[in-house]
């Protein structure tokens, strides 16, 4: 629990001269310039400066004189160019932004004349900021914070933010901000220069309560009326110190420091997070349109990719149909035009095909169109003279009734199944074709079954627009021909199909003595579908990916204009302990919030507008895998477009920013 200042609002007499202390501050020969083009301004000359723990001392002198330049190269926001400066006997003048960003943390506190108090956020919230750089967890800062805030008399306004605050009270949160890490240093800015005459003898006494309990206190003032309530003046003029009033009094007893860290401190997740809302919410309006973009890009994602996976399924679905272990034989070389009417397999090919290693079955078709007619209504279809393993090879099952059989086969029976697409076409709705009889070129053939419908083929022939009958009864009474237009074999280990593929080809050459047949592989055919429908379906990711990478576009630009906006923000932040690595956090966290919200919005739009599409009739096709891509597209774009105008946030120099309007 943190400790609260005991003592009154009123002032406080320092305790009576003691003998010198060691140094907390020493400087020697400390300068400073700046550059305009090939100006060089000399703001400080070479300042010589010993400050002991407890001391209460006021710099003053006229505007420009250097001693607001002497106070930022004290309080570590500024880099001097020449000279020494040691902080406890250890020098510090070129010590690396970290190590300076920890110093500020937990050494010093600042009191700025315009208060700088974060504009969004409440009393309590702007007092925690140096403990959330210190790595503090929120219930202990959040308790220390509220004490503060208590005892410097704004218990009632913990939630107000600074537009609801007086100036006095303003000053009065920035002083809480000051002690909330314990700060053993107190650098005050003029801090009463923007209020008005009661508020500056509070803040006055305030900060002489604060010498009486032990702080080292450094004013900077140009009102002189103020600085006589110090024990020290320390004049400066054209950026030296031109006279020094002594030490009149220390308090000996430096209040205990808190221990240093090691290792790296580093805000919160939940933190940043929480510090990323609130910088979002300020502009509401540009954070949707920002995320308008992302939305639209991740959606697209996984629309697109559900729209290419369906339509990839559909076209695998087909194939499957026909079967995958698949090998098709028919008639003719291979860039050999063939003479119609001319084939060279038969079905005793089949029957040698059927005994070769690793065929688990065949079958042998003859094809051709006949007008079948039934009840008055003719029609033109495909009658398929084929074997009784057919249905087995193909997949294929039965809707009603039966395939036909061996005994069939071997008996020449007139019997027939039909394909949906037929029964459609020649029967009346609700009809049952099982049991009738159909006329086939004028024979009669009596239905036995009607197989399962199974749609197109990848080439668009509707597969259930035929008639099914045995290869020896289509032999002997319809098409009168021995030899078969197609050999079907079923490869029984997809692994082996390349191996039966030549087997099947070394018999047939050694039987026909010529190559004079070609021989289709399914799983080829698969391959080249699957292969063509990822590439038709990666040009549609890329497509929608294009819209993601516009919206990482807007994500950067907005963020670039929210660091110029935030400037000062930024200024304050690192005054008060934030190292560069914790402002390219921030603001990295906000350009990730950004995406990860817009990629959930995106995922959801997208989803939605897939199952639109498939209740339209649209193939779709969701899966987890472009919901993760989408997302995971989402959370990159974020860190990426965001990692510019986080870099450009981390390396802008603390007096710079703090001195953005």
């Amino acid at each position: 629990m943190s400790t609260a200042i005991p003592l009154p609002l009123a002032a406080v007499a320092a305790p009576a001269a003691a003998p010198a202390s060691p140094p907390v501050i020493r400087v020697r020969g400390l300068a400073r310039s700046f550059h305009r083009g090939e100006t060089e301004t000399l703001a400080l000359r070479g300042v010589d400066l010993d400050i002991v723990h407890g001391e209460f001392v006021a710099i003053v002198g006229p505007s420009g004189c250097g001693k607001t330049t002497l106070m930022n190269l004290l309080g570590l926001l500024d880099r001097p160019t020449g000279g020494s400066y040691r902080l406890e006997g250890e020098e510090v003048a070129d010590l690396d932004d970290d190590a300076r960003a920890g110093l500020r943390r937990d050494r010093f506190g600042f009191i700025f004349q315009q208060y700088n108090l974060l504009s969004t956020a409440t009393a309590l919230e702007n007092v925690e900021i140096p403990a959330v750089y210190a790595g503090r967890p929120r219930d202990e800062r959040e308790e220390r914070a509220a004490d503060l805030l208590e005892t410097l008399g704004l218990g009632e306004r913990l939630d107000h933010r600074p537009a609801q605050l007086s100036g006095g009270q303003q000053q009065r949160v920035s002083i809480a901000r000051a002690l909330m890490n314990g700060a053993e240093v107190i650098l005050a800015d003029e801090p009463t220069g923007a209020l008005d005459s009661a508020s500056g003898r509070d803040v006055m006494a305030l900060l002489r309560r604060l010498h009486a309990e032990g702080h080292t206190i450094i004013l900077i003032t140009h009102d002189q009326n103020v600085a006589q309530q110090a024990d020290r003046i320390v004049e400066m003029q054209d950026g030296l110190i031109v006279r020094d009033s002594g030490r009149r009094s220390v308090h000996r007893v430096a209040p205990q420091p808190p221990p240093r860290r090691t290792g790296v401190v580093a805000p919160a997740i939940g933190e940043l997070l929480r510090t990323a809302a609130r910088s979002l919410r300020v502009n509401l309006m540009r954070t949707v349109l920002t995320l308008l973009g992302v939305v639209i890009g991740v959606a697209s994602v996984v629309a697109m990719l559900a729209i290419g996976n369906g339509a990839k399924q559909v076209i695998l679905d087909q194939i499957n149909d026909m079967g995958p272990d698949l090998l098709v034989i028919r008639p003719g070389a291979r860039n050999v035009r063939t003479v119609a009417g001319v084939s060279t397999l038969v079905d005793s090919d089949r029957q040698a095909i059927e005994r070769l290693p690793g065929v688990r079955g065949a079958f042998s078709e003859y094809s051709f169109n006949a007008t079948v007619r039934y009840g008055g209504y003719d029609v033109t279809t495909t009658i398929d003279a084929t074997l009784p393993s057919f249905p087995v090879v193909r997949n294929w099952t039965m809707a009603r009734g039966v395939f036909f059989s061996q005994a069939d086969m071997d008996g020449f029976a007139a019997v027939a199944v039909l394909g949906q697409t037929v029964v459609n076409n020649l029967y009346p709705p609700g009809a049952d074709p099982l049991g009738t009889f159909v006329m086939i070129n004028n024979v009669p053939f009596q239905v036995i079954g009607v197989l399962s419908p199974k749609g197109a083929n990848p080439w668009g022939w509707d597969l259930d627009d035929g008639i099914f009958v045995p290869l020896t009864t289509g032999r002997l009474r319809l098409h009168g021909q021995n030899y078969v237009r197609v050999i079907t074999a079923q490869v029984a280990d997809l692994s082996q199909m390349d191996a039966v593929q030549q087997a099947i080809t070394q018999l047939l050459t050694a039987r026909h003595g010529v190559v004079d047949f070609q021989i289709r592989n399914t799983a080829a055919i698969f391959a080249a579908a699957s292969a063509s429908q990822d590439t038709l379906t990666l040009l549609l990711g890329a497509i929608a990916m294009i819209s993601l990478l516009v919206g990482g576009i807007g994500v950067m630009n907005i963020m670039l204009v929210s660091v110029t906006e935030r400037t000062r923000e930024i200024g304050i932040r690192m005054a008060t302990g934030a190292r560069p690595r914790d402002i390219m956090l921030q603001f990295n966290a906000e350009a990730l919030a950004v995406c990860a919200v817009g990629g959930v919005l995106g995922v959801a739009l997208g989803i939605g507008a897939t199952l639109l599409m498939g209740a339209a009739g649209r193939p779709v096709m969701i899966t987890l895998g472009p919901i993760v891509l989408a997302f995971g597209c989402a959370f990159v774009t974020g860190l990426v477009f965001g990692h510019l105008p986080a870099r450009k946030a981390a390396g802008l120099d603390p007096v710079v920013a703090l001195a953005s309007d």
